[in-house]
């Protein structure tokens, strides 16, 4: 049970930790206070950002996962503080995501992995993704194609190669997560790409790898032989 905040002297209340000790120094459930900022008029604070990760099995990761409907649906979240905790978690992923990005260059299916697979790995629903390449195997550019519902995306070769024509790409890597964690290819996935490798092929922009990403784990076409 957390302590009451109004029983926590000033010094050692979350903000005034914060400002003194920095965030390194803080608890998962202080930080989450902070972002809160109030709780009710029976749950303080600390009580609901504890109750908060609680509802996701204490997991910062499975909390980003959740929609905003399902944090807000927490006791003394609301919508507001809600959109406040999903946008500090993206902001999260988002810098993750930067520590990779002054090597754009592609070698491996590894080196996709590491620049798309902290922003792809715990989405709720399947993203599918565009990664322009210039002449070097360098990344010139990320787009995000489609979205889908629940764990299905469906794409379309026009869409895909409309951007990379309109990214001037000499060749592509194309890339989706699976939510289920199970970077396995489906039916469709191995469809979508031969039509997308055909299609590639017609247009003289070459599909590099497709490329699933599924939890901490990925599966690529080009490495198993499958291009």
């Amino acid at each position: 049970m957390p302590q009451i905040l109004s029983e926590i002297r000033p010094a050692e209340r979350p903000r005034e930790r914060l400002r003194s000790l920095g965030p390194t120094a803080l608890t998962v459930v202080e930080l989450l206070a902070i972002l809160l900022g109030t709780g009710t008029a029976r749950r303080d604070v600390l009580e609901v950002a504890a109750n908060l990760i609680a509802s996701a099995g204490g997991s910062l990761r499975a909390l980003a996962r959740r929609p905003l409907g399902a944090l807000a649906a927490v006791s003394g979240v609301g919508e507001a503080k809600a959109a406040r905790v999903i946008a500090a978690l993206a902001l999260a992923q988002r810098t993750a995501a930067e520590a990779g990005e002054p090597d754009r260059t592609v070698r491996t299916p590894a080196d996709v992995f590491r620049w798309c697979g902290p922003s792809l790995r715990d989405l709720p629903v399947e993203e599918f993704h565009l990664l322009a390449m210039d002449t070097q195997n360098r990344i010139t550019r990320e787009l995000l194609i489609t979205r889908g519902i629940l764990n299905s995306s469906l794409v379309h070769p026009r869409e895909v190669f409309r951007a990379a024509i309109a990214e001037a790409a000499a060749g592509v890597i194309v890339l989706h997560n699976h939510p289920s964690g199970n970077p396995a290819p489906s039916a469709d996935d191995r469809r979508v790409t031969r039509q997308l490798v055909e299609a590639g092929r017609l247009l003289d922009i070459p599909v590099y790898d497709h490329v699933i990403v599924g939890g901490d784990r990925y599966f690529s076409f080009a490495e198993a032989g499958l291009l």
